[in-house]
């Protein structure tokens, strides 16, 4: 089983989305991780079959799914980042409208709507109506949808926005056991949820190819280039002027952690710490900084 990006671009007038794109996507859990603009869901709806390339052709087993048409979407599951339903629809009558429309017949469909509304912990809402659902449920329910058909390839754009650290956790189990001979393709911002579930990563940006490897091999990149110092709280303004600053951590003594990206150290106590791919992915975008730094308390 082989998904391949084979010289993929697009264009829209004079902007090019995505330019050369070359992949190969074998069963597992990928990551598609790149700052906003980076061409990440132009590129996911190009695989979904819902763009056309301007060149170049997204081949899965070694025949273009411009040729499968029918035979691919069989086998295909996409989450988009805008998941739309009908409003006057239940998530059992949804799911069963999908089920319909995937062509799966009215009995096997009955029995995998249980299924995903247990696995995705919708069981007790079935007959509620998706407008009255809270965000975090209706994401769930566009997650059970692209699940229906018991996709070999399954695409998920942004799929866990809105979900509480708790339903993250479940949902990465879930696709953990569900990718074990699938590909599945994750495109996210949140960079811990594929962080340790992805047997590989793809690294966007400007519509290229930056870089892929496992999350070992792409974290070393930025190895003895990830530190940590101290500093008091009246300087913690200084140093976010002059640092280019990951997270702040509140410590007990009433100091300030300050974890920071640089080529070498620049204060005279920094010292070297573990890189994540968190650290990885602020490198390569750091324009994705802004607003997402953080304080941690901590008690003593």
């Amino acid at each position: 089983m082989e998904l391949l990006l084979d010289h993929v671009s697009k264009s829209f007038k004079d902007k090019h989305a995505v330019e050369d794109f070359c992949l190969e996507l074998t069963p597992g859990v990928w990551g598609l991780l790149g700052a906003n603009g980076a061409g990440k869901t132009t590129l996911m709806r190009m695989i979904a079959g819902i763009l056309h390339p301007t060149a170049g052709e997204v081949v899965y087993d070694g025949v273009p799914i411009r040729k499968l048409r029918e035979r691919y979407r069989n086998i295909f599951g996409y989450l988009p980042q805008d998941f739309g339903f009908p409003r006057e629809f239940s998530v059992k009558e949804y799911l069963m409208y999908v089920a319909a429309l995937k062509g799966i017949p009215g009995q096997q469909a009955r029995q995998r709507i249980r299924e995903l509304l247990e696995q995705v912990s919708l069981s007790g809402v079935s007959h509620k109506k998706i407008t009255r659902l809270s965000g975090g449920m209706r994401r769930r329910v566009g997650i059970a949808q692209a699940l229906l058909n018991d996709p070999e390839v399954l695409i998920l754009d942004e799929p866990t926005g809105g979900l509480d650290p708790g339903e993250r956790v479940r949902f990465r189990n879930l696709l953990s056991e569900f990718a074990q001979d699938r590909i599945v393709l994750i495109s996210t911002h949140i960079v811990s949820d594929v962080e340790y579930i992805a047997t590989c990563h793809a690294m966007m940006g400007n519509g290229k190819l930056l870089a892929t490897g496992t999350t070992e091999e792409l974290v070393s990149q930025v190895e003895g280039r990830v530190w940590n110092c101290m500093a008091t709280a009246d300087r913690v303004a200084e140093y976010e002027n002059r640092l280019q600053v990951i997270s702040l951590r509140n410590e007990p003594d009433g100091r300030v952690s300050i974890r920071y990206l640089a080529d070498n150290p620049c204060t005279g106590d920094s010292v070297t710490v573990m890189p994540r791919l968190e650290d990885l992915y602020l490198w390569m975008f750091p324009q994705n900084m802004a607003g997402e730094i953080g304080r941690e308390e901590v008690s003593a």
